[in-house]
């Protein structure tokens, strides 16, 4: 190989470790950015709960500010109007009950746990149906819109794979309707179902793999820049063209 030809393989490969090591740079950024959402996110969870906000504050709620934040309500709830929603927990398969609690000014939709595949059916769990007021504390999410991972959610057929606010409000015929749903805690319910308080708030962190993966490629394209270019490297030790 010539040695301009060298040159331009050696420069192309400069510029790949240099790719690669920017790439490696934002995984660091990114983990920084992980780690504080993480650490937000538990001082939400923790903290005492504030008022479900109202209509006035709809426009301004985002994930990255608001979801997981602690809150509470009191309305009452709406059971013939519920919406079970595939889920699959530590308990098993079944489904997440969704139930309007309408409060003074608009309805918000609770996901108020939990039930097994054999409870779906409102009856069989009727004592856990509390007419009346009630105040329900949890955690604030963002709505779920489109389905679940491959699944759509079909509201025609009644099969629901992900909590999207506004299609559930619009099949079960709710007004005002607040834009994000409520994790209900685990307070219990009478007859044990549904069962709250099974958020799970996990956030994957791999960042530094990612980041070490990338430098290490990096080193890679070092170390061919340094063979095409260095000392003494001529056309008896590099390959042909």
């Amino acid at each position: 190989m010539t040695r301009p030809r060298r040159a331009a393989f050696a420069a192309a490969a400069l510029v790949v470790a240099a790719l690669l090591a920017a790439l490696g740079v934002w995984q660091l950024e990114r983990r920084e950015w992980k780690h504080a959402l993480v650490a937000a996110v538990d001082a939400r969870i923790h903290a005492a709960p504030v008022p479900a906000p109202p209509p006035p504050a709809w426009r301004g709620i985002d994930a990255a500010h608001d979801a997981y934040r602690r809150v509470t309500a009191t309305g009452r709830f709406r059971h013939d109007r519920e919406t079970l929603v595939q889920a699959v927990t530590d308990r098993g398969a079944g489904y997440w009950v969704m139930t309007p609690l309408e409060t003074p000014g608009f309805t918000l939709l609770v996901n108020r746990g939990f039930v097994p595949r054999e409870r779906r059916d409102p009856a069989t769990r009727a004592a856990g149906n509390t007419a009346g007021p009630t105040t329900v504390t949890g955690l604030l999410r963002v709505t779920e819109p489109g389905g679940g991972f491959l699944r759509a959610n079909d509201p025609d057929a009644n099969r629901w794979y992900s909590r999207d606010v506004a299609a559930i409000a619009a099949a079960r015929g709710l007004g005002r309707t607040a834009p994000y749903f409520v994790d209900a805690d685990a307070a219990p319910n009478p007859g044990g179902l549904p069962v709250g308080g099974l958020t799970v708030v996990k956030f994957p962190d791999n960042h530094l793999v990612y980041a070490l993966t990338w430098f290490a490629l990096m080193l890679l394209a070092l170390f061919f820049a340094w063979r095409l270019w260095r000392p003494g490297a001529d056309a008896s030790n590099m390959p042909d063209e």
